[in-house]
């Protein structure tokens, strides 16, 4: 999705001073509106009013015992599933909460496209302690809706609930695709290209960066303090507000090219191309200069003394897509801005290594994101 079609003034950013628990002056000037106020089913009401459907598969929302869902023609149902946690997957002392709405949707489109569909409905699930208030939960909302709106999805459902833990946040969405055109991960096959889309390590950079200004924070004992981010907007922008790449999914389609084998990288490149070379019983080689990658993450990896190409491969949560195509379509996805190719997929035999710019080959190793890590 194109940054020009998401309106910037309706989600913070970090420079804004109050990441975490960003609020409207009305809402700040207002005594702030616990949950328990108005309870489970007037809380969804409020934080679900403002989701009109717009898939003609998106039957009956929220409303009900549960939703109705019914696929148009001959189409095959995608479901996929994230869930964020607190402490694990984000901060919320520098995480605006709209921005964390909107990037847990994005995460569960991604997913979709990956499988060559088209994300048509989610349910949400949160799980709040006593420390957030309505406010706090309608930026989160506020950030749901923005990427509902931009990429063309329904809100259909969900859950509310109290928690002990933090903020928890359980997406699933529910994606359509013609019978036949899934695509995954265990199709790759030996002579394949390897293409992925963006560039990579600019996510994992922007969270660095954050990190540090957070730590900087705490250490000047200043309530006041405020980082600066200037000339680094990219790189946060692909930590806190990442896209999906619907625009590939549908120049994919535009040129008449179904891939062999796709994934998106969310847990790092170096994990995606083992995880497609398992399913598939195929190695790869991928070539080091050809990684594509941002010169502000460039910049900010020589400021922090981090090795480029290891951020790039394993930094993660950049979210483009890692695909494979059979070398005849070549020419097709050349006509594609914003693909690059970086190798080829070969036999098992040889397993997966990555060419260095002096010709020598490293294997690649699982060094990405783990939850349980």
């Amino acid at each position: 999705m194109d940054e020009k079609n998401i309106e910037n003034k309706n989600i913070t950013t970090p420079e804004d001073g109050n990441a975490g628990r960003s609020s409207t002056p009305a809402q700040e000037a207002a005594q702030p509106v616990e949950i328990s106020e108005l309870g489970e089913f007037g809380l969804i009401s409020r934080l679900t009013k403002d989701f009109p459907l717009v898939n003609p598969s998106s039957r009956l929302g929220v409303g009900d015992d549960a939703a109705i869902i019914r696929p148009e023609g001959d189409k095959e149902v995608l479901v996929t599933t994230d869930l964020l946690l607190e402490g694990i997957h984000f901060d919320v002392r520098y995480v605006p909460l709209k921005h964390l709405g909107y990037k847990a949707a994005v995460v569960n489109f991604s997913d979709v496209y990956a499988m060559n569909g088209q994300p048509k409905q989610i349910t949400v699930s949160i799980g709040v302690s006593s420390r957030f208030t309505v406010a706090h939960i309608d930026e989160i909302y506020a950030g749901l809706r923005l990427a509902c709106e931009a990429y063309g999805v329904d809100l259909v459902g969900g859950d509310t609930s109290a928690s002990m833990t933090g903020l928890v946040i359980s997406v699933t969405c529910l994606g359509e695709v013609e019978a036949g055109k899934a695509v995954k991960r265990s199709g790759a096959k030996p002579t394949d290209l390897i293409c992925v889309t963006g560039d990579l390590g600019a996510a994992y950079m922007g969270l660095q960066l954050l990190e540090r200004e957070n730590r900087v924070a705490a250490q000047s004992g200043d309530p006041a303090f405020q980082p600066d981010f200037s000339g680094r907007e990219y790189i946060l922008q692909r930590q806190l507000r990442p896209e999906a790449r619907k625009d590939i999914i549908d120049a994919l389609a535009g040129v008449g090219v179904t891939p062999t084998s796709m994934m998106d990288v969310s847990d790092g490149l170096s994990s995606e191309l083992l995880h497609i070379c398992k399913a598939s019983g195929v190695g790869c080689r991928v070539y080091e200069d050809r990684i594509p990658i941002d010169y502000q993450t460039a910049v900010m990896a020589e400021e922090l003394n981090m090795n480029l190409v290891t951020a790039a491969m394993n930094g993660g949560e950049d979210y483009e897509l890692l695909f494979t195509v059979p070398l005849t379509d070549k020419e097709r996805i050349e006509k594609i801005p914003g693909v690059v190719m970086i190798g080829y997929v070969t036999d098992a035999s040889l397993g997966a290594a990555m060419v260095a710019r002096d010709g020598s080959e490293l294997p690649i190793r699982a060094q990405g994101w783990n939850a349980f890590s």
